[in-house]
Order: structure tokens, then C-alpha cells, then sequence
């Protein structure tokens, strides 16, 4: 991106007034920004933020399919990212003081012309240091360090929600029989499109309740995320190794079974 090269952005929220909203401020506080794409859930601004490879992706905290947060998880994770996030939020003051520990950028809804203007100037700044670097992306350092923040928030900001009280069992089905499976047995959970899969060393079932509303039921010194689709027992992991291409892989204790560590979650099983 040489000087004159013009900014480019995504801005994604699922209301598309908002959207049509953050636009328009946009275009006045920051003519030399082009939106070039929308997105209307989580996923697609993560699919976007991969085929476009903006320099700014603006992400709405509360959005179906993954969250903002996830979202950003999953779009700093990309090979070779060399973007910057800002999310806009509806929050409360406590979770604002979230994110400004985070060292994170944030807009407040509604978006005031002066705090964009601020954001701009900060946003700037960062990506002309970094174009004089190397090349031109973040440090391996400072990925995962903001991935550790971002999984930080994402579990404060969870915490702000109603309480749960903590799973015993886990009521799933296999065919047509219905098992309780004691949570201290499960060796992971695993979802996709419709169901979880929960895995114990002797049995399995089913049940419909997604990876996310499951996780903040279940103790967070027990069991960690480590994919957007899948949950470990960290007691029940024998060993961490890499492939070929760097990839982490979990090894469990007596079960044949490897699952694998997104590169969000990779700063889990990094040693320091």
C-alpha cells in the first residue's frame, strides 16, 4: 500500500441500516476510506475479510452465526493478515472499560463524528508504521498477544450474561436411545451445521444445543475452545504436536482421535 493508495474497508453488522449508517459517517469523516463490502452476519465477514483482504474491517459486536469478537478472532488468524479491527458496540460502560484495557479500537453506537475521527487518526498511524516494517504485517508476537486479548473479552463480555449454573450432565441422544453423560467424562464436544457431538473414551451422543451456549456452562479451567467448531478437556489431552505445515494438533490420552487447534487458539498451547 503506497501513500497515496486509497484505504480500503469492510463493515459488517446485521442490521442494514446500521450498516447504511456507519457509511455515511464514514464518507464524512473519512473520504479517503472506500467500503468495499458489506457483511451481514459473522461468517461472511470472515469469508470477506479473506477473499478481500481489507486494510480496516469494521465488525458489530452482536451479530448472528460468530459474534464480532469471534469474527475478529478468526480474520487476525488469517495467513498473512495485515489489517486492522474495529469493532462498534452498543455495550455498557463496563464493557467499553473491557476493551480499552484490550488496547482495542471501538466505536459507540451510535457512531459520533468526533470519536471516528479519533479511531481514523489511530488507525492510520498503525498501518503506515506498519508498511514501513518488513513486511509490512504484524510480528508473530503481536498476532498472538491480541489473539489472548480477544479470547479474554470474549469470555468477560460472556460473563455479563445470565448465569448459568454449571453442567453435571450433559443429556444427548444416540438413535433413539437418550444418555446422561457426566461432564467430567467428556473428552470434547464438536459441532456442526445442526448438532454437537459429545465425545466420551466408551460412548458419544447428539444433541442440538450449539458450541457456544454450551461453553458458558462448563468449567473454564476444565474445558477450552480450541476451533470455532470444537471443545477439549484439557485433562484429557496427552500432547500437543505441529505438522507440516505448523499446524497444532491434540493428542488425547487412549483415544485414537486428533483434533485440530485453529490458528485463533493457537496462543493456547504456545509456550512462552
Amino acid at each position: 500500500m503506497t501513500e497515496a493508495a486509497k484505504l480500503r474497508a469492510l463493515v459488517a453488522d446485521d442490521e442494514r441500516l446500521l450498516r447504511e449508517q456507519l457509511k455515511a459517517r464514514l464518507a464524512t469523516a473519512w473520504p479517503d476510506l472506500e467500503v468495499a463490502a458489506e457483511a451481514r452476519d459473522g461468517v461472511e465477514a470472515v469469508e470477506k475479510a479473506d477473499q478481500l483482504r481489507p486494510d480496516i474491517v469494521f465488525l458489530d459486536i452482536r451479530m448472528p452465526g460468530l459474534t464480532g469478537i469471534e469474527a475478529a478472532g478468526e480474520i487476525v488468524a488469517l495467513p498473512d493478515w495485515r489489517g486492522e479491527i474495529v469493532f462498534v458496540t452498543a455495550y455498557d460502560e463496563y464493557a467499553i472499560q473491557a476493551f480499552e484495557r484490550g488496547a482495542l479500537d471501538y466505536l459507540l453506537k451510535p457512531v459520533e463524528a468526533e470519536r471516528l475521527a479519533q479511531t481514523a487518526q489511530r488507525v492510520r498511524q498503525r498501518l503506515a508504521a506498519r508498511q514501513g516494517a518488513a513486511d509490512g504485517k504484524p510480528p508473530e508476537e503481536a498476532i498472538d498477544a491480541l489473539l489472548a486479548r480477544l479470547a479474554s473479552l470474549r469470555q468477560g463480555l460472556a460473563a455479563q450474561g445470565p448465569s448459568l449454573p454449571p453442567l453435571r450432565w450433559i443429556r444427548c441422544t444416540a438413535g433413539t436411545t437418550t444418555r446422561l453423560i457426566d461432564v467430567n467424562d467428556v473428552l470434547f464436544l464438536r459441532s456442526d451445521e445442526k448438532y454437537t457431538r459429545v465425545q466420551a473414551r466408551d460412548q458419544e451422543g447428539f444433541l442440538r444445543t450449539p458450541i457456544r451456549e454450551l461453553l458458558p456452562q462448563l468449567d473454564a479451567q476444565q474445558f477450552v475452545q480450541v476451533h470455532r467448531s470444537t471443545v477439549v478437556n484439557l485433562g484429557a489431552i496427552d500432547h500437543v504436536s505441529r505438522d507440516d505445515t505448523g499446524r497444532q494438533r491434540i493428542h488425547l490420552r487412549g483415544f485414537p482421535e486428533i483434533l485440530e487447534v485453529s490458528r485463533t487458539f493457537a496462543h493456547l498451547f504456545r509456550s512462552s
